[in-house]
């Protein structure tokens, strides 16, 4: 069953170093995410929620321990190289829309592409498409200011979408937003799951925010909390076969 996981991590450990103190953000923790896995990882501030993600989207890396994404220990790639893989394989969702004020929504959202050899007319195609995945293709001319902050972060998503990367990597993406635009964006991250067969990773401290997954992970103090070992459950292994 090991090849249906796209994100296998055996034992790792992140420690910064703060003058002369070590602080552990994580400690020995072992996890496997499924293909199409809409995963929830949960926990307190400090808890480590977001140097494992950091570490599964190639921006950190650990202390100790292997983090292998669709075969490929990120771990061991050099920076150039880690780079690359980032733009080909990972979306990035912010809980900070990051969009270029200047820009339109569709210029904000063909960045990515710019750093392809796509012609214009494919980038062209492929931004429209993203666009109307989140339901912002009558919005494709107008800038952030003249955008809600639902239609901000789903412009966000279509950014990270336009590529056509295999994961999809939400930090907080709920934590600016009203009760209504969030459920939207959920709405949209849970349906890029179960129909777009993407594997989307999302932290959050909101129990609302974390029923629209598949599955939770509950770290505490850089540990999975309540014995849980992170490793795929047999239901969860049957599941994945049908």
């Amino acid at each position: 069953m090991a090849a249906e996981n796209v994100v296998m991590i055996r034992d790792l450990s992140k420690i910064y170093q703060q003058g002369e103190i070590n602080v552990t953000a994580l400690n020995n923790i072992s996890l496997d995410i499924r293909l199409g896995e809409f995963l929830a990882l949960m926990g307190p501030s400090g808890s480590g929620k977001s140097t494992l993600l950091h570490i599964i989207a190639g921006i950190d890396r650990p202390t100790n321990g292997q983090c292998v994404v669709q075969g490929i220990d990120v771990t061991r790639l050099n920076e150039s190289e880690l780079a690359d893989w980032r733009n080909q394989n990972v979306g990035f969702v912010f809980q900070t829309f990051n969009l270029i004020p200047v820009l339109t929504a569709f210029e904000n959202v063909e960045l990515p592409l710019l750093l392809t050899r796509l012609a214009s007319r494919e980038r062209r195609k492929r931004v429209l498409t993203a666009l109307e995945l989140v339901g912002l293709a009558d919005r494709a001319r107008h800038l952030p200011k003249q955008l809600s902050g639902g239609q901000e972060q789903r412009a966000a998503i279509a950014r990270a979408l336009v590529t056509d990367p295999s994961l999809v990597v939400a930090d907080e993406p709920t934590g600016n937003l009203d009760s209504q635009s969030a459920q939207e964006v959920l709405t949209i991250l849970q349906a890029l799951s179960r129909s777009a067969g993407k594997t989307v990773i999302m932290v959050t401290h909101d129990p609302k925010a974390a029923a629209f997954g598949s599955r939770s992970i509950h770290l505490e103090k850089g540990e999975l909390a309540n014995g849980d070992t992170g490793l795929a459950t047999p239901r969860l292994q049957q599941a994945s076969t049908k």
